[in-house]
């Protein structure tokens, strides 16, 4: 994506408006080359449909095991929309994990001043991924993906991503970045163990059930 401020574009003969940011098939798009906006909205829309279904989480008459599918299935989605193309930093991961214990407490209807810990809330739901390792499923079966295609733009782009030197000092974090981080592979290593696609699924599978969230719950 590209960063660098424009004075104007023209489009057949007609000047373009330039923002800072748009939606795109219900994603954000900023100029910033990052995605802290998109998924802090993300997870904000994430809060709302909990907020919604608040009669669900209130009826004693429908178990914790009802509950949790539903959270899973009408929640969930709506913040792993489009996240095969997250750039996840540390504190972005931090707010996802957040979220998700925010989610399972208010399911179970445990205020945050209850004296409980995240690990008992965790053992109590049983979920069977962290939220942020379903993020990196997608993302994972989406890089095997296109890795398995012919030759595309979105493979170029892929593979360039992970070639090349990088700009002194801190770098931004990319979205390869994570990938490889995740894999422990080269991209050389990732070439190769994509074209399988029966290793790669049992690869991610692998990957994703070992995720932990950063204070350590599964």
């Amino acid at each position: 994506m590209c960063t660098e401020e424009l004075d104007e574009i023209i489009l057949g003969g007609n000047k373009v408006e330039i923002v800072h940011d748009f939606n795109f098939l219900g994603s954000r798009i900023d100029d910033s080359g990052t995605c802290k906006g998109e998924i802090v909205r993300r997870l904000a829309l994430g809060r709302a449909a909990v907020a919604g279904l608040n009669k669900i989480w209130k009826d004693k008459a429908i178990s914790i095991i009802t509950k949790s599918q539903l959270m899973r299935v009408l929640v969930f989605p709506v913040v792993l929309y489009g996240s095969e193309s997250w750039t996840i930093t540390k504190g972005m991961r931090e707010r996802i994990d957040s979220f998700e214990l925010w989610c399972w407490r208010r399911l179970l209807r445990v205020p945050w001043t209850a004296h409980r810990t995240n690990i008992s809330i965790m053992e109590q739901i049983k979920p069977s991924l962290p939220l942020e390792a379903q993020i990196l499923r997608q993302q994972l079966h989406f890089f095997g993906h296109i890795m398995r295609a012919d030759d595309s733009m979105e493979k170029s782009i892929m593979v360039g991503m992970g070639d090349g030197s990088r700009k002194k000092g801190r770098p931004r974090a990319r979205w390869m970045d994570g990938v490889k981080q995740a894999t422990g592979l080269t991209l050389d290593g990732l070439r190769g163990t994509t074209r399988s696609r029966k290793d790669w699924r049992m690869k991610v599978m692998v990957i994703t059930r070992g995720r932990t969230r950063l204070n350590g719950t599964r």
